[in-house]
């Protein structure tokens, strides 16, 4: 086989690049997967007539309109406004917590106050990460961003990264916020939604061009090999000049020469519901019981007329990477360094590119990736010598 272009990983990244390629270079290029599918954690399956997203829920959501009809390209979508539930107290609250959240689980007089002073703190509409409020001077607004805390973030996040939440970055804290309004949305982005047949159907159609080969089932060890002090890589045991696309877990890329960087994995329970549906909306967390951190139920997010639903369970484990699918870097400052020594190596290939979320070892939110393809695309293969 003779590729200009080889990409590793099939997931979202890899099938964008391999689609800017073979679209706009008319080029050839391989793509090569480890699992029996594409799409990695975004593949979904019809499982009873209703379609399941296999790895847990992926609810597509962007600001970014070229994102939005770049992909547009290759599907139809089902405009999908995603609402998250969270069970505190025994009651079911909106999640990020906001205004509607506060009436819920406070008394009105004292819910009255609090969102006075969170209007007047903050100004209504604004989206406050938890950590910044929980640095708040004033007594009651302290009293609360604790209480949000302990009762929504604390135990959620211990089960979701199996530490103290103490010892996760700042990026962690951000992603959590008191919304100061009523909007229910999960997302504010201008454009939601999921593909109305499917990622899988979706996915199928960027690589639907001939110029991309796939092959499924196939270990990237197995055929690359890297000579990181000459910088040169092998591929069937011979010199590939052209350039390397690796979307891959990085440390595996150099076979662990510094040892694993450490990941969570999940683990998901998918069950048959004898009734028209299980719950209000399409997820709901629970922070504070049970060893799951969140039920999906699939129905709210690809509606069909059927007498039975399907839900999923989810539960955070630890992560082995002999066994185990890796899916979130765990953000903390030893991780990092570790990542960062994996990279100096990486440095020294120059026809090696890495993106994604293991290969950066970063979290990406689907509409960052495609848009952190689309500019490598551009920078790094469109402008190079090889074109």
């Amino acid at each position: 086989m003779n590729f200009k272009y080889v990409v590793v990983g099939a997931g979202l990244a890899g099938l964008t690049i391999a689609e800017r390629i073979a679209s706009i270079l008319g080029e050839e290029v391989l793509v090569i997967e480890k699992r029996e599918h594409i799409g990695g954690n975004c593949y979904d399956e019809v499982v009873d007539g209703i379609i399941v997203h296999k790895y847990g829920p992926h609810l597509f959501h962007t600001d970014n309109e070229r994102v939005w009809e770049y992909l547009s390209q290759f599907t139809e979508w089902r405009i999908y406004q995603h609402k998250v539930l969270g069970v505190i107290d025994g009651m079911e609250v909106p999640i990020p917590f906001n205004l509607n959240s506060l009436y819920k689980l406070f008394p009105p007089k004292m819910a009255e106050k609090l969102e006075e002073k969170l209007v007047t703190s903050f100004g209504y509409g604004k989206r406050i990460p938890i950590g910044d409020l929980l640095k708040e001077q004033d007594k009651e607004l302290q009293f609360l961003a604790q209480f949000v805390y302990d009762k929504i973030f604390k135990n959620y996040s211990r089960k979701q990264w199996g530490m103290d939440p103490s010892k996760l970055g700042e990026e962690v804290f951000k992603r959590v916020p008191v919304v100061i309004g009523r909007d229910d949305r999960y997302f504010t982005d201008r454009f939601q939604g999921v593909p109305k047949k499917g990622y899988t159907y979706f996915f199928k159609r960027m690589i639907k061009n001939k110029k991309i080969k796939l092959l499924l089932n196939t270990d990237a060890g197995e055929l690359i090999s890297l000579d990181e002090k000459k910088g040169k890589i092998k591929f069937m045991g011979k010199e590939f000049k052209g350039i390397l696309v690796f979307t891959g877990e990085l440390d595996r890329l150099f076979e662990y020469k510094y040892g694993p960087l450490p990941y969570r994995t999940l683990q998901f329970e998918v069950e048959k519901i004898d009734k028209l549906s299980f719950q209000k909306v399409g997820v709901v967390n629970y922070p504070n019981n049970y060893k799951f951190t969140r039920i999906t139920e699939f129905k709210h997010i690809h509606p069909i007329s059927l007498p039975y639903s399907i839900i999923m369970k989810e539960f955070p484990a630890s992560y082995n990477p002999n066994t185990d699918i890796p899916y979130y870097p765990i953000p903390s400052e030893e991780s990092r360094e570790k990542y960062h020594r994996y990279l100096q190596l990486a440095h020294n290939i120059k026809n090696l590119i890495l993106i994604g979320r293991l290969a950066e070892y970063r979290y990406y939110n689907m509409d960052a990736i495609v848009e952190r393809a689309l500019e490598v695309f551009e920078k790094r293969i469109l402008s190079s010598s090889l074109y």
